[in-house]
Parts: structure tokens; C-alpha cells; sequence
């Protein structure tokens, strides 16, 4: 059974100033620069929480985890951040323009408190594997401040719509918050008085990680750590439902350097033509129809300098393009090892076919892999299984925005 709970957040006050200028992207998604941007907009900026400037002196006593903590005191202290009046469910739609297409969504959910279960419990799913370093970093941070600041991304069956159709009402109002993010997103946030009727229709169903691995493992080992303190077997969620037509993925394409210079490119495309159909193509539209007549068959591009490439699996079928990839061309072709890939030696990601070529063309990488977007049937089928895919197969855009809201377990 999954028990989804009301919960009264921490919420910006007029008093901190304008929303945009507080709210920021996921820690994970936040470069050098957009950090100095958040910290010139204001005092209160959420990143001094959840990625704050490391300092030499730094030391037990005195680090970015603690100086998050004080911060969290002081702004609640000063009215800065309040609580909500009382428990409710939160919907939360983002309107966007899809990255390459063009095509204008609202995707739909809402924010509440989800359970923090073992995998084996059958009631949460992973679809990606986790990396040591980020899950420390943020149990440090959680252990200090006792608060989650962003939501983990939680998708949903529900092909009837029963629980969209409730937040559709819900929203028919005036939201308590509405923001556009730096990419141009719109956010908005409502209460809802129909909690427990959402609660109920949600008891049946399975929940599978979209984006948050790393902050749901955190919250797992935070539980563990702390078996007695209220709260802490819960984690702040934002619930989409998987059939909703606002819900789209993006493919993630990879950047690829230090390939040793000898001969290339020429080794590699006769190494890859022992698994692929090698042709070489005039443009990026010729490469999206490819993908159009391909079928359940593997095609992946690769932009090399101005010259670009379809490469067709010749016995790949049924089979997760990333993967392939990853197996025949990463490993087999250029000798990037999993290890490697882990430690992002060779790799870049990035989103945006156009931005993935320029890449290429600007010689900032040697190889641009493109790749086509995986679907959320994909995604479902493999997590559901209890299988994994390897890192950054998905992009869910947009990101949901840190800070509308914030739950403090104490």
C-alpha cells in the first residue's frame, strides 16, 4: 500500500521578496554560473541551503552544512520562510515549450510527503543507478538541517486520469504561487481540498523515481540513521501521473573527449562497422526521419567535426538504444570502460540535437553521440522489472523548481 501524506511546508513569505528571485533548479542541475547568478538575486536565494560556498577555513565546526543551518534558523526566525496554515496536497503544473520541438505542455501533479521504503518493498522503483559522492553530500546536508528542499520526481500509473481530474479542480483558482524558472517555464502552485480523496486513489499505486535517486537513497540512509525521529519516513514528493499526455522525456546525448588522436576518425567508424550500417548523412533531418523508419532497430548519430553519421545496429532489436551505445560503441569501439563512464572521463552530456552538433562542429568534442529520446513505456517496463539503465538515459524537462517547498521534519 502507498501512503501519501498532507504536510504543512516551509514557504517563502512576501517579506523574502519575489519568488523568482529565491527559487532555483535542483542542486544537481545548478552550474558555477548559474550559483553566483542565484546568490546576486537575493539574501534569501535557496542555493545558499542547498549549495553554498565552500570556504578555506572550513572546517567541523564550521562548513557550508552548518552555515545551511543557521541560515534555515535565521530565516524562520525572521519571517522570512513560514510554515502553511495547515496540511493539504499541493498541485503544481508547469507549463512549457519543449526543447526541439517546439510543442507548448502543461504537465500536471502534485507536491505531498511520500513513503521511504526499501526497493524491495514493491512500492518505490529506481530506473538508474547511484553514485557515492552526491548521496554523501546531500545526508550531510539533511543531517544538519533536518529539511528536504526539492521535491523528488515520482510518476504514477494512472490511465484513467481520476487523480488529474481532481487537481484540474483544485486549480481552477488563483494559485498560492506562480513563477517563470531561467528556461522559460511557467510554475504554478495551488492547495488542494481534496487530499484525502487523492490520498485514496493513490493507495494502489506503484511509484517509480523520474529524477531524485540520489536525494531518495539519501533519505533511505537518513531513516536508517534515525529510526526514532518523526518524519523521517517520509520524503517530499512531486506525483505525475506516467499516462499524462504533459509528460515527456528528452534524450541526453553524449560529448566525447580524450580519444587518442592517432587515426581517428577513421578507426573508430571501421571499428563501429563491425556492429553498425556506417552512412554518412547530409543533415539532422535526414537523421530524425531514420529514426522515424527504424522501428524496434537501434540507430544512434554521431556528429564528427562537420561530417555526420547514422549508425544502424545491425542486430539490435527490442533493445535500449542508450544501451547499446554504451556497450558497442563506448566500450566495444573506443575502449571507455564502465568505470570510466562512471567517472565521467570522456563524457559530457548535453541536451539539444542543434547544441549536441555545434558541439562537434565547434571541435569541443570529438564525438557527439545523438541519440533518440526513450519513452516512458521504455522506462516503466525496465524499472517495473527491477532493472536499472545506465546513468542519464532520461531528461524529464522541465526540472521541478527547489523551494516552493520546503518540509523541515521537526
Amino acid at each position: 500500500m502507498t501512503r501519501i501524506h498532507p504536510f504543512q511546508p516551509l514557504r517563502y513569505t512576501a517579506q523574502a521578496g519575489p519568488l523568482g528571485d529565491q527559487v532555483t533548479q535542483p542542486y544537481d542541475k545548478i552550474s558555477p554560473a548559474m550559483r553566483s547568478r542565484y546568490l546576486s538575486l537575493s539574501p534569501y536565494n535557496l542555493v545558499r541551503l542547498i549549495l553554498g560556498e565552500r570556504q578555506a577555513a572550513d572546517n567541523a565546526a564550521e562548513n557550508v552544512y552548518t552555515r545551511a543551518a543557521g541560515y534555515l534558523r535565521e530565516w524562520q526566525s525572521a519571517g522570512i520562510l513560514a510554515p502553511d496554515p495547515e496540511p493539504a496536497l499541493f498541485p503544481y503544473f508547469q507549463e512549457c515549450t519543449v526543447p526541439d520541438t517546439g510543442e507548448r505542455l502543461v504537465r500536471k501533479g502534485f507536491i505531498g510527503l511520500g513513503p521511504v521504503v526499501d526497493y524491495s518493498a514493491g512500492v518505490v522503483y529506481r530506473h538508474e543507478q547511484t553514485l557515492s559522492g552526491p548521496k554523501q553530500d546531500r545526508l550531510e546536508l539533511l543531517r544538519h538541517t533536518h529539511a528536504h528542499f526539492g521535491q523528488i520526481f515520482m510518476l504514477y500509473p494512472d490511465p484513467e486520469g481520476a487523480v488529474d481530474a481532481l487537481l484540474d479542480q483544485s486549480a481552477a483558482g488563483a494559485p498560492l504561487a506562480e513563477v517563470a524558472d531561467e528556461y522559460g517555464a511557467i510554475h504554478r502552485v495551488w492547495r488542494t481540498t481534496d487530499s484525502a480523496r487523492i490520498q485514496a486513489l493513490m493507495s494502489d499505486k506503484k511509484l517509480l523515481i523520474a529524477d531524485g535517486h540520489h536525494r531518495y537513497e539519501t533519505a533511505l540512509a537518513f531513516r536508517n540513521e534515525n529510526p526514532d525521529l518523526a518524519g523521517a519516513d517520509r520524503v517530499m514528493m512531486t506525483f505525475v501521473n506516467m499516462h499524462s499526455p504533459g509528460l515527456k522525456i528528452l534524450a541526453t546525448h553524449r560529448l566525447v573527449n580524450g580519444i587518442a588522436a592517432g587515426g581517428f576518425p577513421d578507426e573508430f567508424l571501421r571499428a563501429a562497422a563491425g556492429d553498425f550500417q556506417v552512412a554518412e548523412i547530409d543533415s539532422q533531418d535526414t537523421l530524425q526521419r531514420r529514426w522515424q523508419e527504424c522501428g524496434n532497430r537501434t540507430v544512434i548519430g554521431a556528429a564528427i567535426g562537420d561530417r555526420l553519421f547514422a549508425l544502424k545496429a545491425r542486430d539490435a532489436v527490442n533493445e535500449l538504444d542508450v544501451r547499446i551505445l554504451h556497450r558497442l560503441l563506448l566500450g566495444k569501439a573506443l575502449g571507455i570502460g564502465e568505470e570510466a563512464v562512471r567517472d565521467e572521463k570522456h563524457l559530457r552530456y548535453v541536451r539539444g540535437l542543434d547544441r549536441a552538433v555545434e558541439e562537434a562542429r565547434q571541435g569541443n568534442a570529438q564525438i557527439a553521440f545523438l541519440l533518440r529520446p526513450v519513452s516512458v513505456e521504455q522506462v516503466a517496463a525496465i524499472s517495473f522489472a527491477g532493472g536499472v539503465m545506465p546513468q542519464k538515459s532520461t531528461d524529464f524537462y522541465p526540472k521541478l523548481l527547489s523551494g516552493l517547498t520546503i518540509y523541515r521534519l521537526d
